[in-house]
């Protein structure tokens, strides 16, 4: 059972309503932004190139502040990098993964496989074109859904969440039915689980490799989720009803197939190819993805044990980690010959996120376990620290890139093919700098979601779970955040005199005082559209 949660409405009976002036002024953003392209060396300007940064960003990013100021960099930066990587085409706007074309992607440089990413991160850009414009693109635009492992029914209804389109889910119910099923016929075996590639998953060199994987099972199980949520929402309860049904049969073989109980972590299993069927036991080895149900809840509060791991010196933790395999294992290791992206060691955004998106679901809807929100400001803490360079004169500069060295810091990858063809950057490889600002993760959607507690879900219950610990930070600030069509400010003020509101959790909305607590505490509120 989970703990229940204190509901905290205002009203006549509650905290006075109090009128509200905006909270955090662009001038914040600004001066980070003007460092930031500064800074920069702007090789593949795309759709809003740097000296439209700032506008856009003001225009369209709720603006944060906190005492870390780390974290509070790397926040705007990567707001600054995901801009980059929007571009407008004849099928509208996409989102992209690298800034020069590479030749692995499909039309207009896309890739599908840290398209959940973009998704869950760009639904709280203020204006709605983008990522209505790069959902339909998937389906309707000359997209290619199945080329990599993609939650992408999930992720679209993670977006309706945030920023209500129910004209889109209409229109897209079909294809995303008509994808869940092509990925069933195509990968589905007869024990019930799917399997898919480690390199169609986006994790070469893996030490578990190929078969039935946690990755490609979950995101069919959110999947069939977020289409039942569709049908329901589009008066269809005979479609959404299969689809739930399609889901807890997914749930079950996962818990009781993938998992392994005496090491207590979910696991590949080994797939005979030709008589597409399970060849052999689980994988010996725990890999970071073993993590990836927890992002839509897929365990049952059994299954928490896991998590132990997270924080291990001998499981994945390390000072710029996680690390993307248990450091204990024999074939771990992090090297810099062979392929340059390789998930046996090196610490991996796209892994960390999704790791950071799957604790936050822990520490909101499971009992306590091993972890707590200390380990998670840690974790996001490390995250963000991560994300910067010393450049070749001398400063230090805010980086993504692909892969890191998860005991240095130094970006494996870049390292690597920086040295290829007798120093010059391989066109093959993908061209000069290729991993540099790097689109394959979310961070602000953790902030957001993990950090600060703004939980999307259904209806007009707003609820809200700062993961920061008591005592931890003095105050933090979230401004100007859009959820569902209205303003919010999320703010956090131990002694009341930083931002002048009074002492505590507040959360308004479109100006108003919505719902107060005197200590870091879940709340929870109506909210009116």
């Amino acid at each position: 059972m989970t703990k229940p949660i204190k509901r905290i409405v205002c009203g006549a009976a509650g905290v006075a309503l109090i009128a509200q002036a905006q909270i955090l002024t662009p001038e914040l953003l600004r001066r980070y932004v003007e460092g930031f392209n500064a800074a920069d060396r702007e090789l593949y300007a795309q759709t809003i190139p740097n000296s439209a940064a700032g506008a856009f960003l003001e225009q369209n990013v709720p603006r944060f502040e906190c005492p870390d100021k780390a974290l509070e960099r790397t926040y705007y930066f990567r707001w600054w990098t995901y801009r980059k990587h929007l571009r407008e085409t004849p099928d509208g706007w996409v989102v992209t993964e690298f800034l020069p074309n590479v030749p692995w992607s499909g039309k207009y440089n896309t890739i599908s496989c840290p398209a959940g990413h973009h998704l869950y991160e760009g639904r709280w850009l203020r204006d709605p074109k983008y990522l209505r414009d790069y959902s339909r693109f998937w389906f309707k635009g000359g997209g290619e859904p199945r080329r990599y492992s993609f939650w992408v029914a999930d992720a679209i209804w993670a977006r309706h969440l945030v920023a209500p389109d129910e004209a889109l889910l209409n229109e897209l119910l079909p294809c995303l039915i008509a994808n869940w099923q092509a990925w069933q016929r195509g990968h589905e075996d007869p024990c019930g689980l799917y399997w898919q590639s480690a390199d169609r998953d986006g994790m070469e060199c893996a030490i578990g490799g190929d078969g039935y994987r946690a990755t490609i099972n979950s995101y069919q199980y959110a999947d069939a989720l977020a289409i039942a949520a569709i049908a329901e929402l589009a008066g269809d309860p005979g479609t959404a009803q299969q689809f739930r049904a399609a889901a807890a049969q997914i749930k079950q073989r996962v818990e009781t197939l993938l998992w392994d109980a005496d090491a207590q972590f979910f696991k590949v299993l080994p797939r005979n190819a030709q008589a597409r069927a399970p060849s052999g036991p689980l994988a010996n080895v725990r890999e970071l993805h073993g993590y990836v149900p927890w992002c839509f809840n897929l365990p049952g509060p059994d299954k928490s044990a896991a998590w132990a791991q997270l924080m291990d010196h001998q499981g994945f933790y390390a000072p710029y980690g996680p690390t993307t395999a248990e450091q204990r294992h024999p074939q771990f290791k992090h090297i810099y010959t062979g392929h340059e992206c390789q998930w046996n060691g090196s610490s991996w955004p796209f892994a960390t996120a999704q790791t950071l998106t799957a604790l936050a679901n822990l520490l909101n809807g499971y009992p306590p376990s091993a972890v707590g929100k200390r380990d998670y400001c840690e974790a996001l803490r490390i995250y963000a620290q991560s994300h910067r360079r010393t450049l070749p004169d001398g400063p230090e500069a805010a980086w993504i890139d692909e892969n890191l060295n998860p005991y240095t810091g130094d970006w494996t990858s870049r390292t690597m093919l920086s040295k290829w063809e007798n120093g010059t950057w391989s066109a093959q490889k993908g061209g000069e700098e290729r991993g540099k600002d790097y689109n394959h993760s979310s961070f602000a959607d953790l902030v957001i979601t993990g950090l600060v507690g703004l939980r999307p879900r259904p209806g007009d219950t707003l609820d809200v779970n700062p993961l920061v610990p008591e005592g931890q930070w003095s105050y933090f600030c979230l401004d100007g955040v859009r959820y569902r069509g209205i303003p919010l400010t999320i703010l956090w003020d131990m002694t009341g005199e930083k931002y002048g509101k009074g002492k505590g959790l507040s959360v308004f909305a479109d100006g108003k005082l919505l719902a107060h607590a005197e200590r870091l505490q879940r709340v929870t509120a109506t909210l009116k559209e």
